[in-house]
């Protein structure tokens, strides 16, 4: 095992997706002073930045403030998470820079602001009332030889998990739990994935790297230019079509919504997303039903297709090819397209077809072993900290491919990420933290930052109201001088707007 995972950046036999830096996680982190007082730019930030192929000029732009003491864990969840959000905000800099005509903006991330959008879900409040993250069947278990983790949050799956273990479609949590101490974890493993249900046996530190960025220039063509935008809408006239669901890939999203896109999520009728977790992720977006088989509800969509400028979706490697989508079909099609693509477990080898979530790969690669307790109980990040990394990467390299596409390098761009490929980095990629010096009794912070005293997630905490009711949610973190302090809109109900773009 090498310190950090590839960074490999393109497919064999394509050409890098850009020229200005290699897509390898060797770059070195800025030396440069920052651009307005705070830490400077780290090297897991500058790693980041290259493996998005950002110009490393840049990240003399980033710094980072507020309070040290959050996310804390035995692995470096905190650098993880100010990184991802600094080079979004600096990609989303950048593409202002260039509609602008102007100067790539000061990126100044603020520590807890990251931290309170990192637990975002946990800070919703619907009309005073906290949703409840995990349902009853989901969590750890013990098993007959160490210990197993399951995902029954949404009801199809709960039903497919009983059904896996032969248990009755009321069986309660106590059934559940005294049928798993009886199994190896493993054969509930295996038993789950073949009914199409979640759970996985914790395992030790997986020794495989994923990628945590992928990208490919698909052809040459010519993408429609943009007109000026101010800077707290880059993304301004953006079309993007969301296939996404859960957090990962609706914070992706959700992002691109924050800087101006016309964000239009997609769902089949038949898979209703959650009501708390449409509230806390819809933000800025609109979203509609469509049913891929059905003719008509595709003549819809593939009209959609026709104008959009990026495709993001979360399903698993191949689940959406019988239906057109698979990447290149897309790309000839549409040349000019962004197509991001997000699963669970990597692209390739044995589970790359498996259904997952942030709390399942956690427990498969061995994050749930390394943050394990005392009494050997398995243990968890202190946020669904793969999902919101990777989503905030998602958008990073979204705006990226934007500014690249306008600026000598056209044609479409096709993205990969995974859950897999960030717990990769975190695990293996992000160096250990040196012990910060202690400040001198009479220093201040840089220009008055609150860089010292106990976090308070309230700043970083907003009230709207909305189609679901008084909504108290996190406030986003992306951070850049001009930068939106808000979404423009609340989330609307799931599914109920008409599939056509603004």
């Amino acid at each position: 095992m090498t310190e950090r995972p590839t960074f490999p950046g393109t497919w064999p036999g394509d050409q890098p997706a850009s020229t200005d830096q290699p897509a390898s996680g060797d770059q070195p982190a800025s030396t440069e002073q920052p651009a307005a007082g705070g830490e400077p730019a780290d090297r897991p930030t500058a790693d980041l930045w290259a493996a998005l192929g950002g110009s490393a000029e840049l990240l003399g732009r980033v710094s980072f403030h507020g309070p040290g003491d959050v996310l804390a864990s035995g692995l470096p969840v905190r650098r993880l998470a100010r990184a991802t959000v600094a080079a979004c905000s600096l990609a989303a800099a950048e593409l202002a820079a260039h509609r602008a005509g102007g100067p790539v903006p000061a990126v100044r991330v603020d520590q807890g602001a990251v931290a309170t959008a990192f637990v975002s879900e946990r800070h919703l409040t619907v009309d005073g009332r906290t949703p409840v993250s995990f349902a009853p069947h989901s969590g750890f278990w013990r098993a007959a030889d160490g210990w197993v983790r399951t995902h029954a949050n949404y009801p199809h799956h709960r039903t497919r998990l009983l059904a896996a273990l032969d248990l009755p479609a009321d069986a309660g949590p106590e059934m559940l739990a005294k049928l798993l101490g009886e199994l190896p974890a493993e054969q509930v493993q295996e038993r789950a994935f073949e009914a199409g249900a979640l759970a996985v046996a914790v395992a030790p530190v997986s020794a495989t790297a994923h990628p945590l960025v992928e990208s490919r220039v698909t052809g040459t063509a010519s993408v429609r230019p943009l007109g000026d935008a101010g800077p707290e809408r880059p993304a301004a006239g953006i079309r993007v079509l969301d296939l996404t669901r859960v957090i990962a890939g609706p914070v992706a999203t959700r992002t691109l919504a924050l800087l101006g896109a016309d964000v239009l999520r997609v769902d089949p009728p038949h898979l209703p997303e959650a009501d708390d977790a449409h509230a806390d992720t819809g933000f800025g977006k609109r979203s509609t039903r469509l049913d891929l088989a059905d003719p008509a509800d595709r003549a819809v969509f593939d009209g959609l297709l026709a104008t959009a400028d990026v495709l993001v979706t979360g399903y698993r490697p191949g689940a959406l090819d019988a239906h057109g989508l698979a990447p290149d079909a897309l790309s000839a099609r549409h040349p000019g397209l962004i197509v991001a693509q997000l699963c669970a477990w990597g692209w390739t080898g044995p589970w790359a077809g498996r259904r997952g979530f942030d709390s399942l790969v956690q427990a498969g690669v061995g994050i749930a072993a390394h943050e394990a307790g005392p009494d050997g109980r398995p243990g968890v990040l202190p946020a669904q900290a793969l999902d919101h990394g990777t989503g905030y990467l998602v958008a990073a390299a979204v705006l990226r491919a934007l500014t690249e596409q306008r600026t000598g390098r056209p044609g479409g761009r096709h993205l990969r990420f995974s859950l897999a490929g960030t717990a990769s980095w975190l695990l293996h990629g992000i160096p250990p933290e040196a012990p910060a010096p202690a400040a001198p009794a009479d220093s201040a912070p840089a220009d008055g930052a609150p860089d010292t005293g106990a976090y308070d997630p309230a700043r970083w905490l907003a009230e709207t109201d909305s189609a679901y009711g008084r909504l108290r949610h996190a406030l986003p973190p992306i951070a850049y001088t001009g930068a939106p302090t808000d979404w423009s809109r609340p989330p609307g109900r799931w599914g109920t707007d008409a599939p056509v773009w603004l």
